[in-house]
């Protein structure tokens, strides 16, 4: 059995893309050649080209024939189907979870971080987001599901991009806290319903936040962008 091992070198470079695109200063629609980006990236064309073909594969490049390589432009109809997906998914889990007999490993956990005195809570947005992210994969995976967590795995990953930018305001820190917490004392009193209630309108209200903000922060470093590109006129 053949075991592939991944080019550390572009691994870094797939990283630092993708930061890139998260972060905005690669913006949907964007174009460049390999050539610029391996400048850019200062690694040679083979690297780099393991990167840009695995952002294709995860649908944030497209490459077209002649054309270099482009960055997709954010599909919003898209992103409000897989939240939606994302939706039906936890509410299943949340199901399962308040049937079941004993707490699992998964949400003692869980409880450990959400249910925590609020001089002991995070409030870096960087850290808020990757807690958030855990919190919702590991109530999926503490359901016991093993496919079920699979896809609630990907759609996670696609989301990703505008998903983060929910904590910039601590006020969406606070709120977070609150409704995992919620949600988990829910659990905890196999209240399925009432869990399901907050948590449709946790993710719903999650999804109208990421979009307001992603819109605003395309349209700041549009502006940004255009007196650059007017000097190197």
């Amino acid at each position: 059995m053949t075991v592939t091992v991944a080019n550390p070198l572009a691994e870094q470079v797939y990283h630092r893309i993708k930061d890139d695109i998260f972060s905005f200063r690669l913006l949907p629609g964007d174009n460049f050649t390999e050539t610029e980006m391996a400048q850019r990236q200062g690694v040679s064309r083979t690297p780099l080209r393991d990167a840009l073909f695995r952002l294709q594969r995860e649908g944030y490049l497209e490459v077209g024939f002649r054309r270099g390589w482009k960055v997709c432009p954010i599909d919003f109809d898209r992103l409000d189907n897989l939240y939606d997906l994302r939706i039906v998914l936890e509410m299943a889990a949340l199901e399962k979870l308040c049937s079941q007999q004993e707490p699992t490993a998964e949400l003692d956990q869980l409880n450990a971080i959400w249910l925590a005195e609020p001089e002991a809570r995070h409030t870096d947005a960087v850290k808020v987001a990757e807690l958030d992210e855990a919190f919702h994969t590991n109530l999926v995976a503490a359901a016991g599901n093993v496919e079920m967590t699979r896809v609630h795995t990907e759609v996670t990953e696609k989301i990703r991009i505008v998903r983060r930018l929910d904590f910039l305001k601590k006020k969406r820190i606070d709120a977070t806290y609150e409704e995992h917490g919620k949600i988990l004392q829910l659990i905890a009193k196999r209240k399925a319903t009432e869990a399901q209630i907050l948590l449709r309108a946790h993710i719903t209200q999650s999804k109208l936040e990421v979009r307001k903000i992603t819109i605003w922060m395309l349209a700041e470093a549009r502006q940004l962008q255009e007196p650059e590109a007017a000097l190197a006129r």
